[in-house]
C-alpha cells in the first residue's frame, strides 16, 4: 500500500459530559452488577473496599467497569479492584505508588501493580486510603494535552 501524503480529518471532539459523583450513573450499576455476581466472602470484601474508596476519592469521581473490573475514574484511571477465584486484588493504577509504603505493605503479596489479599480480609481501611489519595494526587499532578 503507498502512502499518499494525504492527512486523514481529524475527528471532531466529544463535548464533556458534567461530573458527576462516585456513585451516580450506569457505571455504579454496573459495579453493583459485577458485586452480585461475586462469591461470599470476596464480595462482602469488595464491598467494604468500595465504601473506603468512595470515601478518599474526590466527588468527582465516578465508578465504571474498566477492564472488566470495578475501577474508579479521575482525570484518567484512579484504581481498581477485583475478586478472582483464590484472592481478591486492589490495582492502584500505578506501580510507582507501591514503591512509596514499603513498609505498609510488608506482608502483603505484591507484583507490579497489584496489591493481592485474602478474600475473607480487606486491605487495611487507613492504608487503602492513603493509597487512593496518593492516586488521586499522581492524577492531578498529570499535564493535560489536547
Amino acid at each position: 500500500m503507498r502512502k499518499t501524503g494525504k492527512r486523514t480529518p481529524k475527528r471532531a471532539a466529544r463535548p464533556k459530559s458534567p461530573p458527576k459523583s462516585a456513585s451516580a450513573g450506569s457505571g455504579a450499576k454496573d459495579v453493583d452488577a459485577y458485586l452480585a455476581r461475586v462469591p461470599e466472602p470476596a464480595r462482602s470484601t469488595l464491598k467494604k473496599m468500595r465504601a473506603v474508596i468512595r470515601s478518599a476519592v474526590p466527588r468527582e469521581a465516578v465508578e465504571a467497569i474498566s477492564y472488566g473490573i470495578p475501577a474508579f475514574r479521575y482525570k484518567g484511571f484512579l484504581v481498581g479492584y477485583a475478586a478472582f477465584a483464590r484472592h481478591c486484588s486492589f490495582f492502584p493504577g500505578s506501580g510507582s505508588i507501591l514503591q512509596e509504603y514499603p513498609n505498609e505493605l510488608n506482608g502483603l503479596e505484591i507484583s507490579k501493580g497489584t496489591i493481592r489479599f485474602s478474600q475473607d480480609q480487606p486491605l487495611p481501611a487507613g492504608l487503602l486510603k492513603r493509597l487512593v489519595k496518593a492516586r488521586v494526587e499522581k492524577n492531578r499532578a498529570k499535564k493535560t494535552t489536547l
